[in-house]
Formats: structure tokens, C-alpha cells, sequence
């Protein structure tokens, strides 16, 4: 079972993740306050974290027909000759995280992709399917760096949102972030990006090139999941290209 903690210690934490929390670390001298600023973000810093891409898929498992390694980079790819039926994911086979970081850098050009974490395979459905928690993407950038539960709960925290899941009830907004759009204008076309996701207990955090973009308070205690295979997904529509690199995950 997962340890709960005070929601004010959990939104604490998220900021000062995501470098959003402008504060001084303060302390009394002589009856003054004296102190310096918290360190600056540095968005690609990966200190502490081990890669889990080698250049090949060695440790992954897809469809070969859409899914392959280039260059340093994952290339998940549709096309008019090699559509897709149903969403389709790379998986990851070095195991199934509980409390971790991950963070990588992806592009996609067109149609929707997302990361999936604290996930379980479908072979019901069909080979290569996930269900489970998604930091979601979209190349509209209508929902890029959001909280969806693929196959599950749908929306569990918007962009913009620290949201709080209880058993049973829709999700709530707890806090509001920076405004929608003010988000949606960090993050790149047709360009790389940089995602970091912090899964801590039931806490869920996801930044995008710096920017908090959702914080989920998972109180759902049967919807929930406390651990899971991480993957990347390809989604049903017109073709495209997602790319995936830089992949580098950091067990808690």
C-alpha cells in the first residue's frame, strides 16, 4: 500500500522539482534575514541517472514494423502502406519502476504520441497494448504534457493543474499552475523537447523544457497503480513519426 503524505508537503516538492518555486533558503543572523537562492533549473541535467537506451532496441519490444532505432534516436513511424489498427507501444524490458524519475527528449510531427509509465500489457486487446498511466502528446499541443490514463480513467490532471484523484470521484483541481496557454507556448514544434517525470508514492509530476506542467495527487486507492512498464506509444490516425532519445531513468 502506498504511504500518503500531506498534500502541502507534495505541492512543495512538485515546485521546487520543477523549478518553478522562486524562493530563498533564509535564515536568521543578528536578527536579520540572510540567505541565497535555490539553484537554477537545468533542464538537460541527467546526474544520477542511468540511460536505458544503448542505440539499438536491445531492452525494448515493439512491432518491427513501426518501431526502430536510428541514429541515437527511437523512431516510432506509421504510414499510408503500414497504418495502424489500434495504439501500438514500445516497451521497455528492464523492469517495472515504482518510484523513479524519467527523463528524455522527443519530436513528433503530427497526430498524437505520449509516455507511458506505471503501465500493464493488454494481450487481450492485442499484442504490444498499454494501459496505464500517459504523459500525454499531441502535436496540436492541445494536451502535451497532461496526465491521461490510457485504457483507464481518461483525464486524471490537466495542463496547468494540480489535481487530486479520490476513490470513486472524478478528478479535482487543487491548484491552478501557470495559466494553459502560457504553458503551451514552451513547448516546440516540430522540434525536440525535453520531459521529466517524477513518480513519487501516490504523487505524479510532469515537467516539459522546465515548465511544471501537471502535479496528480492519486488518492484512488483501486485505480491507481503503484508500479509498471514504461513505453512509449504510436497512435491510430493519418501517419506519422514520433522520435524518442536521450532516455535516461532514475530508480527512487
Amino acid at each position: 500500500m502506498i504511504r500518503m503524505q500531506p498534500t502541502r508537503i507534495f505541492l512543495a516538492a512538485a515546485l521546487v522539482a520543477a523549478g518553478a518555486l522562486h524562493a530563498q533558503q533564509v535564515k536568521k543572523k543578528g536578527g536579520a534575514r540572510t540567505g541565497s537562492p535555490v539553484d537554477p533549473i537545468v533542464v538537460d541535467d541527467r546526474a544520477g541517472f542511468e540511460s536505458i537506451f544503448d542505440g539499438t532496441l536491445n531492452g525494448w519490444d515493439g512491432n518491427p514494423d513501426h518501431w526502430r532505432a536510428e541514429n541515437g534516436v527511437i523512431i516510432g513511424e506509421s504510414t499510408p502502406d503500414k497504418p495502424l489498427k489500434v495504439n501500438t507501444f514500445l516497451i521497455w524490458r528492464g523492469g517495472k519502476p515504482a518510484n523513479f524519475e524519467l527523463k528524455l527528449d522527443f519530436k513528433i510531427n503530427s497526430t498524437n504520441s505520449g509516455v507511458q509509465y506505471r503501465s500493464q500489457e493488454l494481450p487481450d486487446v492485442g499484442k504490444w497494448v498499454l494501459k496505464g498511466y500517459q504523459a500525454d502528446i499531441d502535436f496540436q499541443n492541445t494536451y502535451t504534457g497532461q496526465l491521461y490514463e490510457e485504457r483507464g480513467r481518461g483525464f486524471l490532471s490537466m495542463r496547468g493543474q494540480a489535481a487530486r484523484v479520490e476513490d470513486g470521484k472524478k478528478p479535482r483541481v487543487i491548484a491552478n499552475l501557470k495559466p494553459n496557454e502560457d504553458l503551451k507556448g514552451a513547448i516546440k514544434i516540430n522540434d525536440w523537447n525535453t520531459i521529466h517525470i517524477i513518480a513519487r508514492g501516490n504523487t505524479l509530476i510532469h515537467v516539459l523544457n522546465g515548465q511544471l506542467m501537471s502535479v496528480t495527487l492519486d488518492d484512488d486507492a483501486a485505480g491507481r497503480a503503484a508500479e509498471g512498464l514504461i513505453g512509449f506509444q504510436l497512435h491510430v490516425g493519418p501517419p506519422m513519426r514520433a522520435e524518442f532519445r536521450n532516455i535516461a531513468l532514475k530508480k527512487m
